[in-house]
């Protein structure tokens, strides 16, 4: 503690309380450790001398003069002051703005050009927290801070100082307003961004690019930024491209939809398809967040409420009723070869997968099935054509000739990933793949002879391709669309039809082919081992663009994302499934959700906590049917991988108490309760006590529904299991439960006095300290004051007899709880606990 007495002559009289020495401070002291313990103690000082406006002055004065200090260690010392200083000052002082301008601003500006570079740094931190804060004042912000950071950031300026300005200057500039930042900075920000001298300039510039682009809107962003950001985009060093493209989303936020659909998209499209790993990496990480700003309320037929949640779906709400624009069918071709997993639980292509174009026709079907919403997935229909033109031929066989097959058609059905059996095919010639194909003809109905017939078919093409003097017959020949490669925009080869039809999409179709390609394991191993996750991460919003009329064209992404080898992954999917339930629909959810989300049920803990914590969400936007053949299963999150897990069933427990409502009295009573009474006596004690209030949820919805029967067979249970418990946490749960009955109106008090009150009075002298404690608690606070218990109720005399013997009790917080008058309000027990 620093006492100040007095100035004479410059100098500083302060006593130290702590080792009490006075020292005599000025700027030609040479005791270093004094004026660092001045500049430490100067809040202290302030506190006791700033009653007196004259001393005030006088100290704030001595700053000033400290923060000429020769020292940088003072001068920083001082600086990491100035931030408390400035909030006491802005607590205590009337006059805190012009005190502040005066003395402290100046400070912190003269410092951000200070030499040291320690002292440099410690002057920045300050001035952010001044901002954060609301301490600086907008006229302070304009003409003392901005004009020294625009100095700093001239062409001419020294790099190092130039570097750090940047890096202050993007971040004060969300702290500042509209006008501010458009006037003073943005001219300057656009000019650092073509700094061709220091790429740290630039890459700051990209990095802090989104923030800009929010703070100037779209005219701004449009007119000015947009050029330098395809600068950015195109520059040399992968580092800043890579920047870019983790910003892209808040950049095309700030843009008209236009310009995000025309300018935007091919761009991004370029950088997905960068040269640089970690470029791409970035894009595809961006690239659903991207696709998620094309979302039109007036399409989508969702709105966001005020707190950001998407409202729920009326059960009577049908897909014909939303104000849609109709768009394609999506027709995407694209194909995932099926893989065993490796042993680290990643799906990597076999050379066999890879190595000739042949191989990539064996397993390149189309895996993305689109069917009309509504239409049977086993409509499964096997094109045979007789014509000796192939629909449709890779790149790499056909060299650059292309024909279009008018007569396209995608197979309307779903399979599971397709084996690798290239080395059984090896052994069959094409005489015998006909021959096979001709037997297998009249069991085209069964779903297993399906997909034999197209794997022997395909192999027959490849064949045919591999020798074209083959005499095998042109007559079986199947549409099979080529996997479009990793790098490129999109497939090269694509009908006039199919483009006819995606004209009117919400997104551009080269997004979405992008988008649904991240569930490729090929994309795992050139780009990012955790690309499954970032797509499973931005699914809901992807789908919010597209719209539940579209939920064909990412139906197979999200099962294949459900079904993928990384937990991971199916992790995410869990924490999210229930917003998508609401962006789908009761009915779609129905029909694809449901089956995942039975499967995350009996997944993982890693995966079920993901499902379990949205449980109420998800199950109440089910049908009462659907919605009660979970019943059946909410047992099953009793059991866990690990027992040590508490956090589960505490999870479980609360998401109980919100499912109650759900669903009626009688199956509440009859599923509910034993799950309730079970988590009543887990061994932690957290569990035990949320689960007290399950348990007083559940009497509640039973008088609620008039099931007074019920209700009395539950208090009788309760009464057996916690009153006569031998021990003691069990009788000081039953003090806790009669009280949150009393407490939340659970019943009639008449009821509660002749079937709860009896044994709660009998817990008064019970030998345990702790449960005399919540038994006092109970009836002083809850049942005196708030129970009204009826004067001609038997009991009513003995409660009073009880909380007077309480009032008296050997213990002291037995004592002080039954002698406590209620309008103190309700005091914690849980050291009691």
């Amino acid at each position: 503690m620093l006492e100040v007495f007095h100035e004479i002559n410059k100098s500083l009289f302060v006593f130290d309380q702590s080792n009490g020495l006075l020292y005599i401070i000025d700027q030609s002291d040479g005791l270093l450790l004094s004026r660092q313990i001045v500049a430490r103690g100067l809040l202290d000082v302030l506190r006791e001398f700033s009653e007196n406006e004259n001393d005030f002055i006088s100290v704030m004065e001595t700053v000033a003069r400290m923060s000429e200090d020769g020292e940088p260690t003072v001068r920083a010392e001082l600086m990491e002051q100035v931030p408390n200083i400035a909030m006491f000052l802005h607590e205590s002082r009337p006059n805190f703005p012009a005190a502040f301008s005066r003395y402290l601003v100046p400070i912190v500006v003269r410092y951000l050009t200070d030499p040291n570079n320690q002292v440099r740094k410690t002057s920045q931190a300050a001035l952010l927290v001044l901002l954060e804060q609301g301490l600086i004042s907008k006229a302070d912000m304009e003409t003392k801070v901005c004009p020294v950071l625009l100095d700093l950031t001239e062409p001419a300026s020294d790099d190092d100082y130039k570097i750090e300005a940047v890096a202050i200057l993007c971040k004060v500039v969300t702290m500042l307003s509209k006008d501010t930042v458009e006037h003073l900075l943005l001219p300057r920000f656009c000019d650092l961004c073509s700094d061709g001298r220091l790429f740290q300039v630039r890459k700051v510039c990209a990095a802090n690019f989104g923030e800009f682009c929010s703070i100037v809107g779209q005219e701004a962003t449009e007119k000015l930024l947009m050029p330098k950001f395809f600068e950015l985009c195109s520059d040399s060093l992968w580092g800043i491209r890579k920047a870019c493209a983790e910003c892209f989303m808040m950049v095309s936020n700030s843009t008209s939809p236009e310009v995000r659909r025309s300018k935007l998209s091919p761009l991004f499209i370029n950088l997905i398809s960068d040269q640089s790993r970690w470029v791409r990496q970035a894009a595809f990480q961006s690239l659903g967040r991207f696709i998620s700003t094309f979302a039109n309320p007036s399409s989508t037929g969702l709105h966001f409420r005020d707190d950001g949640t998407l409202p729920d779906i009326p059960s009577n709400c049908s897909l014909n009723s939303l104000n849609c624009n109709e768009i394609s069918n999506c027709h995407t071709e694209r194909s995932i070869p099926h893989t065993p997993p490796n042993q680290d639980g990643r799906a990597t292509p076999s050379p066999e997968h890879v190595s000739t174009a042949e191989s990539e026709d064996l397993h390149n079907f189309e895996d993305d099935h689109t069917s009309v919403l509504g239409e049977p997935h086993d409509n499964f229909t096997l094109t045979v054509r007789s014509d000796s033109s192939t629909a449709t031929k890779s790149p790499s066989i056909t060299k650059g000739t292309e024909q279009t097959d008018e007569n396209f058609n995608s197979f309307h059905y779903w399979r599971s990933p397709l084996p690798d059996i290239s080395g059984e095919l090896e052994m069959l010639n094409c005489q015998t793949s006909v021959e096979v194909l001709d037997c297998l003809q009249p069991h085209i109905a069964d779903p297993d002879v399906q997909v034999q017939v197209q794997v022997l078919s395909a192999a027959l093409k490849a064949a045919q391709l591999d020798s074209p003097t083959d005499n095998s017959p042109p007559d079986l020949q199947l549409d099979v669309q080529p996997e479009s490669d990793s790098g490129s925009l999109s497939p090269e080869c694509k009908s006039e039809e199919l483009q006819s039809e995606i004209e009117g999409n919400v997104i551009p179709q080269p997004l979405l082919d992008q988008y649904l390609s991240m569930t490729d394991p090929a994309r795992a191993q050139t780009v990012d081992t955790e690309i499954a996750k970032h797509c499973a991460f931005s699914l809901p919003g992807v789908a919010l663009t597209l719209g539940r009329q579209n939920w064909h064209c990412l139906k197979d992404t999200y099962e294949t994302l459900a079904s993928d080898v990384q937990w991971k992954v199916r992790r995410t999917l869990a924490f999210s499934i229930h917003e998508l339930a609401v962006i789908l629909g009761d009915q779609l959810t129905a029909a694809d959700l449901v089956p995942i989300f039975n499967g995350f049920l009996k997944d993982l803990d890693e995966v079920r906590i993901g499902v379990l914590k949205h449980l109420y969400d998800f199950l109440k936007l089910l049908h009462a049917d659907k919605r009660r053949e979970y019943l059946y299963q909410l047992q099953e999150f009793m059991v866990t991988d690990n027992s040590r897990n508490w956090r589960f069933r505490y999870e479980l427990a609360e998401q109980l108490i919100l499912i109650i409502e759900l669903y009626n009295h009688r199956d509440v009573y009859d599923y509910l309760r034993h799950i309730a009474l079970t988590l009543c006596s887990d061994k932690v004690s957290e569990v035990r006590w949320i689960s007290y209030k399950l348990v007083v949820e559940i009497l509640q919805k039973l008088y609620a529904s008039r099931a007074d029967d019920l209700g009395l067979d539950f208090i009788n249970e309760l009464t057996v299991r916690f009153c006569h418990c031998p021990k003691w946490v069990g009788r000081q749960a039953f003090a806790f439960i009669c009280q949150a009955v009393v407490e939340e109106d659970c019943m009639p008090m008449e009821q509660f006095s002749q079937h709860l009150l009896p044994s709660l009075l009998s817990l008064s002298t019970d030998p345990v300290a702790n449960v005399r404690v919540l038994v006092a608690k109970a009836l002083r606070q809850s049942v005196m004051e708030k129970g009204n218990v009826d004067p001609g109720c038997a009991y009513s005399n003995k409660l009073e007899e009880t909380v007077m013997a309480l009032q008296s009790d050997k213990d002291r917080d037995v004592r002080f709880f039954a002698s406590m008058e209620p309008s103190k309000g309700l005091m914690d027990t849980a050291p009691f606990i």
